[in-house]
């Protein structure tokens, strides 16, 4: 489970040739070899986090 009462900020990190977006809260995305994807993953990730609806 994630804590929900703090702010989220994400980042993308590179682990040899792939890139992880990672989350203040503790969520980890998937390993992507693209970064634009793992940022795709982040954002998606920041959306459902203000909107557990969506």
């Amino acid at each position: 489970m994630y804590a929900q009462d703090s702010p989220h900020t994400t980042t993308t990190t590179e682990r040899g040739s792939f890139a992880l977006a990672r989350c203040s809260c503790g969520w980890t995305g998937p390993a992507r070899r693209s970064r634009d994807k793992a940022r795709t993953d982040a954002t998606d990730h920041l959306r459902t986090a203000a909107d557990p609806e969506a």
